[in-house]
């Protein structure tokens, strides 16, 4: 048997016990038995990849339909139906499977295919050691120099998997970058700012992130009005002006409600409004709450305050004369 190696081929075995002729035994094996076996490994490499890749995208639908959904159970149920119909949130889920399926099946199909590659190299006699060796140094040596993009591709996956923020979602970064969220890949994102400038953030780098963005916002006001006014009568304004703009706008999601003196400032009293509002609908009504509450205010006499200044104009009294009075002479007699 040791034509055939210490681990003899099935081909090679039975042809040299049937023949006893070495030579075709190894010609056997060569030609019948290696062909096969390597066949026989891709046929295993690709049945073993397209079992794992069904296995992610299932597992990955798991954890949304399973323990995502457990997890947000609270906020859902705390959640207008108005917003849970606009189904935001499944088509953001639906986004973010899509490109971790992409991701995980391209890796999953280059580890199990550089492992039958190996076989396939045992199997045709090369000494899978030292290639070992030297695969584990240029691993090693790429690991060190590529520490940032590692570092970028793991926390890019993260992003992904936590649905920390994706497309549309208006985001405050670090060291004052924010934007409107136009490309999350697993090296960078890509924002947009107010006045057009686009951010390219290292996923790596981002250390915090904050969403105005995410299941819903709140547009918050806080309106300034006079010392002397009416604060009851100005509260009633506001509600007034915040429920005719609730029945008319469909992106305000809840009642909404004033919460009262927020603060005394130097020149007014600040009254404060929230409103809660459909993902980045906050701006917009915003801005058409404040034209709606000036008009308001103009028609009910409640004044808008301004910083006003009282300015002392001291006039100067010109200085005593410091120098001794001389009387006057008195006059000369005869």
């Amino acid at each position: 048997m040791s034509v055939c190696g210490e681990d003899p081929g099935f081909f090679c075995r039975e042809v040299l016990d049937r023949t006893e002729n070495r030579t075709l035994a190894e010609i056997a094996d060569f030609v019948i038995g290696k062909p096969l076996t390597i066949v026989a490994i891709l046929a295993g490499a690709w049945i073993v990849n397209r079992v794992v890749q069904r296995t992610v995208k299932r597992t990955l639908c798991a954890m949304h339909s399973g323990a995502v959904r457990e997890r947000i159970g609270a906020v859902r149920r705390k959640t207008p139906k108005a917003l849970l119909d606009t189904e935001v949130t499944s088509l953001r889920a639906e986004q973010r499977i899509t490109a971790l399926t992409s991701v995980l099946r391209s890796v999953v199909g280059f580890v199990v295919f550089l492992i039958a590659g190996f076989l396939i190299l045992g199997e045709i006699g090369l000494n899978l050691a030292p290639l070992l060796a030297g695969a584990g140094i240029i691993g090693i040596a790429l690991g060190f120099g590529a520490q940032s993009l590692v570092k970028d591709f793991l926390s890019g996956l993260f992003i992904l998997v936590e649905d920390q923020f994706g497309v549309g979602d208006i985001v405050d970064l670090e060291q004052g970058t924010s934007g409107t969220v136009e490309a999350v890949s697993l090296r960078t994102t890509r924002l947009r700012a107010v006045d057009g400038t686009v951010w390219y953030v290292p996923n790596g780098e981002i250390r915090r992130v904050g969403n105005k963005s995410q299941h819903w916002s709140r547009a918050l006001l806080d309106v300034d009005v006079a010392y002397e006014t009416d604060i009851e009568h100005a509260k009633s304004v506001i509600k007034r002006v915040a429920d005719g703009l609730w029945e008319e706008r469909d992106a305000i999601i809840e009642e909404p409600e004033v919460w009262g003196v927020e603060s005394l400032g130097p020149s007014s009293v600040v009254i404060r409004l929230v409103v809660k509002t459909r993902p980045s609908d906050q701006y917009s009504i915003s801005r058409e709450l404040r034209q709606r509450l000036k008009a308001a205010f103009d028609a009910e006499g409640i004044e808008i305050p301004y910083p006003q200044q009282i300015v002392l104009n001291r006039v100067p009294q010109e200085p005593a004369s410091t120098q001794p009075q001389v009387p006057p002479a008195a006059p000369k007699s005869g």
